[in-house]
């Protein structure tokens, strides 16, 4: 199996969980997932918010905020009419253009919610027809996360990946990258245990210096546990600091680095649905170097 870094469009395609999994490990630190919403306006009309991340050294590309039983790519409207309009095409549509693995967030949102907490899709949280309808369009892997004034518990989390590994093909990546609007730790320690028992194959954590009283020896002792565990971590920055300067991304991503993470997360809110893309490049240059970086930025799609 290569290394992520070393992976083209070619490899990926016939890449199942396992092998996605053991080239993240094998890449020891230098995986970097990009996140976008889907549903907003590309910040350039010309190219999706995901060729974007892919030409500024993203590996992998997460969607947030899309409905699996109304897919749409902002940008890709043209490509879906071309093909007839059928589902499947959108996301087969984004990892031919990309040449990287594509996956989504799905959110474990409360059935109780009250009035001050967000009311999304039944598409975009984790049901069984959910879990079954991403696998059919395609999708490489999913995150099981809640966006702000969800709602989305640790326990409710748990509960998701429980389901995923029955009903989902691919690789599951699970936990919180802020509050979601519930007063309870972000970096427990035990709920990251209760993740990796569920079946979780790699862990999200915010990192260090993104939420509040996260230090990097914190995070190094939740790395350590999902380690322990033969689970991979995962470390986020996904409190709007994606729109801060470089060099708080590079010493967040070099932080992080050092606490032992496998791979690492920039979000969407840099602009409205994406990070500033000189900070996805910042975070690639900090982890892996220009070389690895520029390859990544300059490979096509067809090879």
């Amino acid at each position: 199996m290569k290394r992520l870094l070393d992976c083209r469009a070619s490899d990926f395609r016939g890449m199942d969980k396992k092998g996605l999994r053991d080239a993240i490990e094998k890449t020891e630190g230098r995986t970097v997932i990009g996140e976008t919403i889907s549903s907003v306006q590309p910040l350039f009309p010309e190219v999706t918010n995901a060729e974007l991340l892919k030409a500024f050294g993203a590996d992998m590309i997460l969607l947030n905020m899309f409905d699996v039983f109304n897919p749409k790519v902002a940008g890709l409207e043209l490509n879906q009419a071309k093909s007839g309009g059928e589902s499947l095409s959108v996301i087969n549509e984004l990892k031919r253009m990309t040449g990287v693995p594509i996956g989504i967030n799905l959110e474990p949102v409360p059935s109780d919610g009250g009035e001050d907490l967000l009311q999304i899709e039944e598409g975009r949280t984790p049901t069984r027809k959910t879990l079954e309808e991403a696998s059919k369009l395609g999708f490489d892997f999913i995150c099981l996360t809640g966006n702000p004034k969800t709602g989305v518990s640790n326990e409710g989390i748990e509960a998701a990946v429980r389901m995923a590994k029955q009903h989902f093909t691919g690789l599951i990546i699970a936990g919180k990258m802020h509050g979601a609007g519930v007063s309870e730790s972000v970096l427990d320690l035990e709920a990251v245990s209760a993740f990796c028992e569920a079946g979780a194959d790699i862990i999200l954590l915010p990192a260090p210096g993104t939420v509040p009283g996260v230090r990097e020896r914190t995070l190094a002792e939740a790395v350590s546990i999902a380690k322990k565990k033969g689970v991979l971590a995962l470390a986020a920055i996904g409190t709007s600091q994606e729109g801060a300067d470089v060099e708080t991304v590079r010493q967040i991503a070099l932080s992080a680095k050092r606490a032992g993470v496998d791979a690492f997360h920039i979000g969407d809110a840099g602009y409205t649905g994406i990070a500033v893309p000189e900070n996805v490049m910042a975070l690639s240059i900090a982890i892996r170097g220009r070389r690895h970086t520029y390859i990544r930025m300059a490979t096509s799609p067809n090879r």
